[in-house]
């Protein structure tokens, strides 16, 4: 009788763990305009909702089911955004204000394959170095390195953009141009050669 007790309770934590998840996955693709995939990752979500809630209901008078499920919706939420975080979808637009307005940082942040607007500053202590940086989540973290690794005192504001529209960047994103940086500086190398050829 216990063991079955247990069993129950496990599988109602499970149940409610991947709902949940699913759940968060799903809102968050909507978010970020992703109707088709969201409306699939739905028919999964409602089906294990439907399995989940049919098993507590059956069983309300057992307490620890309803303990189960609540901490089930808990771990979920909890997966469901890290899953999210890992997939790393959409874009990122990093604000970068350098001290040090000679620096050639918008040359060395586009060599990298980023997207950069920049202009000039003035701050409280003078002039600076202002950069809007445009790049896809998962290559966040690789961006924030390269801007230490330039300018260890720069100021960085990020956000997370709604809508973008237009401009030659987005295109080579899309092609996969930054994933492969060394490509993009080796066919310039080759290009130049062969202009020297000439």
């Amino acid at each position: 009788m216990l063991s079955n007790a247990l069993v129950m309770v496990m599988i109602i934590f499970a149940v409610n763990v991947v709902y949940v998840s699913l759940s968060t996955v799903r809102m968050i693709l909507t978010l970020k305009g992703r109707t088709y995939i969201a409306a699939f990752v739905s028919l999964f979500e409602i089906t294990v909702y439907i399995v989940g809630l049919g098993l507590v209901l059956d069983n309300l008078n057992e307490v620890q089911n309803l303990i189960a499920y609540a901490l089930g919706f808990g771990t979920g939420l909890i997966i469901g955004s890290f899953i999210e975080e890992k997939l790393a979808l959409g874009y990122i637009t990093v604000n970068v204000v350098s001290s040090n307005p000679d620096l050639k940082f918008t040359k060395k942040i586009r060599e990298k394959g980023y997207g950069v607007t920049s202009w000039s500053s003035y701050g409280m202590d003078g002039d600076r170095l202002s950069m809007e940086i445009l790049t896809p989540r998962r290559y966040e973290l690789r961006l924030y390195q390269t801007i230490q690794e330039i300018d260890p005192k720069a100021f960085i504001i990020s956000y997370e953009p709604k809508r973008i529209h237009g401009g030659f960047w987005v295109k080579q994103v899309r092609k996969g141009k930054l994933m492969h940086p060394k490509k993009k500086v080796k066919d310039k190398q080759e290009n130049s050669e062969s202009t020297k050829k000439e």
